[in-house]
């Protein structure tokens, strides 16, 4: 997937009538999800979207947090944005709809698998056939 169509699905998704709009959800979602997975699988990810967002899944080496609750997500990307929350959420959903379009379903899994089952919300699937490790 190029880097236009990717914005242009979020820009769609979130009903935003600006661009600019969909390209900041997107980039402070995905550099909140450097916060939640490990680098290896960020990689993985990071490979299959457009170049011109991979950057904001690379580098933080250090540890992702084990567990960040759904508020605190939302929160962050929220601050991020300089939107509020239920904003945020809106663009979360977009930005997670059009990742799992941009990579391969297993891919799209490990990725899933690494969100507590509170962040269902934010998934347009559901995913609740997941295969226990």
């Amino acid at each position: 997937m190029e880097y236009t169509e990717f914005i242009t699905h979020v820009q769609s998704l979130t009903q935003s009538e600006s661009r600019e709009e969909a390209e900041v959800a997107t980039r402070a979602t995905l550099e909140i999800i450097k916060q939640i997975v490990p680098s290896d699988e960020r990689e993985e990810l990071a490979v299959q979207i457009p170049q011109e967002l991979r950057e904001y899944l690379r580098g933080s080496e250090t540890e992702p947090i084990q567990s960040l609750h759904l508020q605190e997500f939302i929160e962050r990307i929220s601050q991020k944005e300089s939107v509020e929350p239920t904003i945020a959420a809106i663009h979360v959903r977009a930005v997670f709809a059009v990742v799992q379009l941009a990579v391969s379903p297993d891919n799209f899994r490990k990725f899933y698998d690494y969100f507590s089952h509170d962040y269902e919300e934010l998934f347009t699937i559901s995913m609740t056939n997941k295969i226990s490790a």
